[in-house]
This record gives structure tokens, C-alpha cells and sequence, in this order.
């Protein structure tokens, strides 16, 4: 069995359980500033950082209502497990500020554009930690961002093995990004499975299970 083959058979087996985890995704949009405001400081929290340790931390920010309080020592120290806290905290501390108003988190109205991508150049000129990667992902975790492609290990590694490019590259321009994001969106269409349920498979046959 090729690879793709393998990958259309993966997807037949968790396409249920994937189209409900977008479901869940799409369902984020509809709830508070606060929870979105949550979202992005776990993706500012997850360049060289395990997913579930990012979410456990920003979860207990949140039970503790630190996140949307403390100062940069207070968010540090929540941070246990997340590499670079000092730099990850004075990033959610900044982000804070921008999207914060007497009448409390006003994040939703400031995530507005023409389209998707306008306003994943908005996220990535003006939230610190912030990369194209790592907007895509809040995007798609917020339910906004199912056309995006989240480029990383996993999904880079599973594009060397179909032949989508040679190898994995160092370093990843705006402009290489979006060339690559090309390349997947078109292997996406060609075998019939959606971007963002692509991005949720190549992770599941990577660790396991669906996380996000």
C-alpha cells in the first residue's frame, strides 16, 4: 500500500471523529472573548512545547482567572511544562493589552478582514510570538481557519513522505510558508480530503489520538 493509500484508509477510519472535533472547533467561536483570548495564548504557547502541556497551563490560568489578571511573573509561574515562560508570559501579557477595554476582553470584533488570510497577516504583524503557524492554528481552533494549513514537524514530515517537497526546510519564510500551505492545499483537493481534517489526520497517525 502507497502512502496516500494508507492516508485515504486513516482517513475513512477517523473521518467521523474528525469532521466532530472541526464541529467542536467551529462551536469556540460562539462562546466568550475570554475563551478566544484563551486559545491564542496557548498557541503563543506552543513553539517548541508539547500541545497538552500548553493546554494544561493556560487552563489553570484560566480556572484562576491569572490569565486575565496577572503580571508577567504571575503568568510565568503558570507556565510549568511550556519552554521559554519568560518570553511566553511577557508575549500573553502584551497580547493582553491589545485586546483588553474598560468593558473587559475585546477580542472577536478585532479579528475582521476581507478574508481568512488578511486577518492571519493582521495576527502575525501585530501579536508578539505569534508566526504564521501559529495564527493558522488559533484560527482553526477557533473555527475560522479550516483553509489554513499548520505547518509543523508533523505535517512537514508526513509532506516529505508523500512527495509533496524533497525535505523538511530550515527556515520558513512568509513566502516559503505560503508556497507549502499551496502545495498541501492542492494534495487536499486532489485526494478529496478537506484542509483542516488533513491537518487533524496527519496528527492523529502521528501520536494516536486527536487533540488540537
Amino acid at each position: 500500500m502507497s502512502n496516500k493509500e494508507t492516508l485515504i484508509a486513516e482517513y475513512r477510519k477517523r473521518k467521523t471523529e474528525i469532521k466532530e472535533r472541526l464541529r467542536e472547533f467551529r462551536e469556540v467561536w460562539s462562546g466568550t472573548d475570554e475563551r478566544i483570548f484563551a486559545e491564542l495564548c496557548f498557541c503563543i504557547c506552543t513553539p517548541q512545547s508539547k500541545a497538552v502541556h500548553c493546554d494544561k497551563a493556560i487552563s489553570g490560568l484560566v480556572l484562576s482567572r491569572q490569565l486575565y489578571c496577572a503580571d508577567e511573573c504571575g503568568i510565568r509561574k503558570g507556565l510549568k511544562a511550556v519552554r521559554f515562560p519568560n518570553n511566553k508570559a511577557r508575549y500573553i501579557v502584551d497580547t493582553r493589552g491589545k485586546f483588553m477595554s474598560p468593558d473587559g476582553m475585546k477580542i472577536k470584533e478585532r479579528l475582521s478582514g476581507p478574508d481568512i488570510f488578511s486577518v492571519r497577516e493582521g495576527l502575525v504583524r501585530n501579536v508578539k510570538g505569534i508566526g504564521y503557524k501559529e495564527a493558522s492554528h488559533f484560527l482553526r481552533n477557533i473555527g475560522l481557519g479550516e483553509d489554513l494549513a499548520i505547518l509543523d514537524v508533523h505535517i512537514l514530515k508526513n509532506m516529505v513522505r508523500l512527495r509533496l517537497i524533497k525535505e523538511k526546510p530550515g527556515t520558513i519564510t512568509r513566502k516559503k510558508y505560503l508556497e507549502l500551505e499551496d502545495k498541501l492545499r492542492q494534495f487536499s483537493k486532489k485526494i478529496g480530503i478537506p484542509m483542516g481534517e488533513l491537518d487533524l489526520l496527519f496528527w492523529a497517525m502521528e501520536t494516536g489520538y486527536i487533540f488540537k
